[in-house]
């Protein structure tokens, strides 16, 4: 969901707040009203006469005055050697009056006062009638603005077609693209492959990690085909109140049909995808949501030409109803781009940006190695703000390394006082990353060491990412196991104590101790076997206590992995000791000057 839709729910929300807090105060009126009321019913019965008492007393000539207002049943009257007014009720105001003027013709002396009618009187006690009225449509508007029985959806058509994004602002997607193409010339020229015998696809699956851009490659088909571009985020279905999402699922392909030929778009489709259960509750409307979702996409006419396009960072969570042919004919992976790929989206989102002359893409693109299209959207813009802070005059080669850090490891936190243990600990921690990193095949290419704060962590080591890797070899992981393990080994051997500091460290290595083991085959003794996201019983299947000896492999190979960093570091504690006093001394050491340490040597 975009910022414009965010702000247009969360006006929704205010809408449905202000309503609910009128309602609250209309009750609590309407409670205050009806004590007010009862309590001076009970008053004025006390000064209240029966229609019988009151000729009586007129008969006996006890009634001096009598005050009428015109269209009301009910008369004021005062009693002689009587101080309180008191009220009746008359039944036939007309045989009423005519009674008060026989008696003043025959010589009682009675004043008779007639008043006009008077709205503001009433309206109290109209608002009162009304006020039931008023809270039941009240409450029926705030129902139906939350089934959401109106426009659901927003639709990008002809008003918006001058915003559309084309496939030239979509970079690092090039065969991605050249699948969805097809995508578009079926929505222009549906007739040349139905003459084929072809079936246009009635939905295409967009999967990849968080920013890769999915929602974008998806407005880019839509604005390629010039059709009607309806988005609608899966957790807009579901609501508080049971068959909303069914509901708002009609009425979206409702919409749909009156402008095929047209997209639709769900993002993050897992909210209303995922496998459907038995169980009660909120998984009921899950599932009724998502059997209307595929009754929907099933309903589709061979004329009727809407193509349904999802994205997930979850694939692994949907349903398998909803990913078989004929709903989900394709599904395309939307993978972190590489070299030439980054270097693409450099360069769109640098059109914008005043780039100094020392600015060089292709080594940012070469520095930035898994890194998704909106983190590298992300860093041009931080440094734009570091320039602007900076009071430079364009953005430089130092205000992109420096946004780098910003994004990957946090805000630097110079000002923090640090005391001189604290530092020496971070100094040999963050130098025992960088040694053991420097004697291992797969982790040598250390590119800064800094024992300035940065986010939440005291010190960070730097590692060069140059290249795109699709695979990780046994040995790389083992080794990065051991350049993590490196700081706490440091400290071990140096100081001859632990901190709190490595906790990170370890929580990474853990994890991929258990990968390795569970998840890729990599362990001698258990072989090449899948027991990650098992359930109890189909763990049974491979023998008694499986997990205890799963365990028991991950604990080997991180004892493994720290003993081998204690005795990198024990054979090079020369170097150890000296880039931890030049990191007190300097606070930080970039990639020349780290390889300086071993050119001196040699």
């Amino acid at each position: 969901m975009n910022q414009k839709e965010k702000d247009k729910a969360n006006k929704n929300n205010k809408k449905a707040l202000i309503i609910i807090l009128v309602l609250v105060v209309l009750l609590a009126v309407a409670l205050g009203a009806t004590y007010f009321l009862m309590k001076n019913k009970a008053k004025d019965e006390e000064n209240t006469l029966s229609y019988t008492d009151l000729i009586k007393e007129i008969s006996y000539g006890n009634i001096e005055k009598v005050e009428m207002t015109v269209g009301s049943t009910q008369v004021k009257v005062k009693q002689k050697d009587v101080e309180e007014e008191k009220t009746a009720i008359v039944p036939n105001t007309e045989s009423f009056m005519e009674l008060i003027q026989t008696k003043v013709a025959e010589g009682n002396e009675i004043e008779l006062i007639q008043k006009p009618k008077n709205i503001l009187l009433q309206l109290p006690s109209l608002i009162f009638t009304m006020l039931p009225t008023i809270i039941m449509l009240a409450l029926f508007i705030l129902i139906v603005k939350m089934q959401g029985l109106g426009e659901k959806g927003k639709v990008y058509d002809d008003t918006e077609r001058k915003t559309k994004i084309k496939f030239d602002d979509v970079a690092g997607l090039n065969e991605e693209k050249e699948e969805l193409i097809e995508i578009v010339d079926f929505l222009k020229r549906p007739e040349k492959y139905t003459k084929m015998g072809a079936r246009v696809p009635k939905g295409v699956l967009l999967y990849g990690k968080p920013g890769t851009g999915k929602t974008l490659i998806a407005k880019a088909i839509a604005g390629e085909a010039d059709v009607p571009f309806i988005s609608m985020s899966g957790s807009e279905f579901i609501e508080m109140f049971a068959g909303l999402g069914a509901s708002r699922v009609r009425k979206l392909f409702e919409k749909a049909r009156k402008l095929a030929p047209c997209i639709v778009f769900i993002d993050e489709i897992d909210a209303i995808g995922s496998r459907r259960t038995s169980n009660s509750g909120a998984e009921t409307e899950n599932n009724q949501t998502l059997n209307q979702l595929l009754v929907e996409m099933d309903g589709f006419s061979s004329e009727e030409t809407i193509i349904v396009l999802a994205a997930t960072n979850r694939p692994e969570m949907l349903d398998k109803a909803l990913l078989r042919p004929g709903r989900f004919d394709r599904q395309i992976t939307i993978p972190t781009p590489d070299l030439n790929g980054r270097l693409d989206i450099l360069k769109i989102h640098s059109k914008d940006k005043k780039l100094a002359d020392n600015v060089n893409l292709e080594s940012i693109a070469e520095d930035t190695a898994g890194f998704t299209g909106a983190e590298l959207e992300n860093i041009l813009n931080e440094a734009a703000i570091v320039a602007t802070k900076r009071k430079h005059d364009s953005i430089e080669e130092e205000d992109i390394e420096e946004a780098t850090k910003k994004v990957t490891v946090g805000l630097e936190k110079r000002e923090r006082v640090i005391s001189d243990k604290d530092k020496k600990l971070t100094a040999y921690h963050e130098a025992g990353h960088a040694v053991v990193s420097r004697y291992l095949a797969t982790q040598k290419n250390v590119k800064e060491i800094s024992i300035i704060p940065r986010g939440v962590a005291g010190g960070y080591t730097m590692y060069k990412s140059d290249e795109d890797k699709y695979y990780i070899s046994k040995t790389e992981m083992k080794e990065k196991l051991i350049a993590l393990l490196g700081g706490r080994a440091a400290e071990r051997l140096v100081l001859n104590d632990i901190s709190t500091g490595a906790s990170n460290d370890i929580e990474v290595a853990t994890k991929i101790a258990r990968d390795m083991v569970t998840k890729y085959g990599m362990s001698d003794k258990l072989g090449p076997i899948d027991f990650q996201g098992k359930e109890p019983y189909e763990m049974q299947m491979f023998g008694e206590n499986i997990g205890d000896k799963i365990g028991q492999e991950v604990k080997e190979l991180i004892d493994e992995a720290y003993q081998n960093a204690i005795r990198l570091l024990q054979e090079h504690r020369d170097k150890l000791d000296l880039i931890a006093e030049t990191l007190l001394q300097k606070e930080k050491i970039n990639e020349e000057e780290f390889k300086e340490f071993w050119d001196r040597s040699n």
